[in-house]
């Protein structure tokens, strides 16, 4: 599995507003600034993030984008879901069934139950991640770190 620089630089994104969610709105051009991100490239990572309402844009002088929830009720996963285009590493799960393996048919896959618990795995994880943990440094003992 491998994160894109939409998921890594979107992520980074929100992890700035949830640190400064004590600011009216933040700009994407200060974002920008903090990370050495392309301004350009942020809008078109915003304009989804707020199509999957993550995030809202507020027009006007001091205007910007803020949350749309508290940083503890959106995790990495819910970020991750709207900026990369699949999680999945060989075979389609029950949920992402739009994916298939090389074969074309993921039911007879004989290692479908190894792809399906090391995506199960992935997501869990993810979703134990609230974006409020990221921002204010919190260091999670996952139960499943032993299997990396």
């Amino acid at each position: 599995m491998k994160i894109s620089t939409r998921g890594r630089y979107g992520l980074k994104a929100l992890i700035d507003m949830a640190r400064r969610k004590d600011e009216k709105c933040v700009t994407v051009a200060s974002i920008a600034q903090n990370h050495g991100i392309s301004e350009h490239y942020l809008e078109q990572l915003f304009a989804s993030l707020k199509k999957a309402g993550l995030v809202k844009s507020i027009r006007g002088s001091g205007g910007g984008y803020v949350l749309s929830k508290p940083p503890d009720e959106i995790s990495v996963g819910d970020i991750l879901r709207v900026l990369e285009r699949t999680f999945m590493t060989v075979c389609a799960t029950d949920d992402e069934s739009t994916h298939v393996c090389a074969s074309g048919n993921c039911s007879v896959c004989a290692a479908k139950p190894v792809w399906d618990k090391l995506y199960g795995s992935i997501n869990n994880i993810l979703e134990s991640y609230k974006l409020s943990d990221l921002a204010n440094g919190d260091q999670k003992e996952s139960k499943d770190a032993d299997i990396f």
